[in-house]
């Protein structure tokens, strides 16, 4: 067993890659999902992530894919984890399961109100965010905890700053590293980066880059989660709107591109949102292992 902030550590100069997946909702989603990982174990990932549906409406799946990919792929994997719609009784059953299959990284998260509601609403007897659930975890448990950041501000945050202390106080209540959302400037990312620093967090910030598939879905994704799409960008995306397969094309370019620049520059890692597929993710980081942009670091990892 292996925690994801020693194999950062231990990583020294080289780059740590990992890729996020989802629990399907059919038997069908499932073979496709572990086609994807399959294919994708080629590149020797330091480990995946799958995510925890709203509410925990995945729970059973995502315990049983995690514990798959660990022991029968002999993949390392971190479990999102979330506090919506739970007491603290049954996050400690959940998380009782979690560990029980071996895995001991967890993505500690607060989690999206379930579908229909428009606000989060701390369940009686739980959690009310994402620092507290970190807590509870590094209290009683003896795992690795991780916590999400956001380069361009949660969508609820009053400010950057607040958001900023946010991510703080994850990282003093034990997350020992942490993970963005999705952005396609690369400057949003460090600069992030530059504050976080000079507000006192320290441990590694892990870029989240999910390479364009398709034009109305970024935009939806882009408009959930506060992300903005670069105006060059849009407009080479418009350009190519009736053509899926342009689009497709455009989205693995500009992906690596990005992740070349953001290695190149010290990031200590890409953790790319795959949606469950694996040609885009395959062609990315097989042309970055191949060209090393990270040899031509110019600054510390950050």
């Amino acid at each position: 067993m292996a925690r994801i902030d020693q194999l950062i550590q231990e990583a020294g100069d080289e780059p740590v890659f990992s890729f996020e997946f989802f629990p399907p909702k059919t038997d069908e989603g499932m073979t496709n999902l572990f086609n994807a990982v399959s294919e994708l174990r080629q590149l020797e990932p330091a480990f995946v992530s799958v995510t925890y549906g709203a509410g925990g409406s995945t729970r059973d799946r995502t315990i049983e894919i995690i514990g798959r990919i660990k022991n029968e792929l002999g993949i390392e994997t971190m479990a999102h984890f979330t506090c919506v719609g739970s007491t603290v009784e049954h996050l400690r059953e959940t998380l009782d399961a979690i560990t029980a299959t071996g895995v001991e990284n967890i993505i500690a998260l607060r989690g999206d109100p379930p579908q229909g509601e428009t606000t989060f609403t701390r369940t009686e007897g739980g959690l009310g965010n994402a620092d507290e659930l970190t807590r509870l975890i590094v209290d009683n448990y003896n795992v690795c905890v991780a916590g999400a950041c956001y380069p361009e501000v949660h969508p609820e945050a009053v400010s950057a700053e607040s958001d900023l202390q946010y991510a703080k106080q994850k990282v003093e209540n034990g997350a020992s590293f942490l993970v963005t959302q999705l952005f396609f400037d690369n400057d949003a990312y460090f600069d992030f980066v530059d504050r976080a620093r000079a507000a006192g967090i320290e441990v590694p910030i892990v870029p989240g880059i999910m390479p364009i598939g398709g034009y109305e879905q970024i935009k939806r994704f882009t408009s959930m989660c506060g992300a903005t799409i670069p105006e060059r960008l849009m407009t080479e995306l418009d350009a190519r709107k009736d053509d899926p397969e342009a689009i497709q094309d455009l989205g693995v370019a500009y992906a690596t591109l990005q992740c070349a620049d953001l290695l190149s520059r010290g990031a200590p890692g890409i953790h790319f949102y795959t949606l469950n597929k694996s040609p885009a993710t395959r062609a990315i980081l097989s042309s970055l292992r191949a060209a090393r942009p990270w040899d031509r670091a110019l600054t510390p990892s950050t």
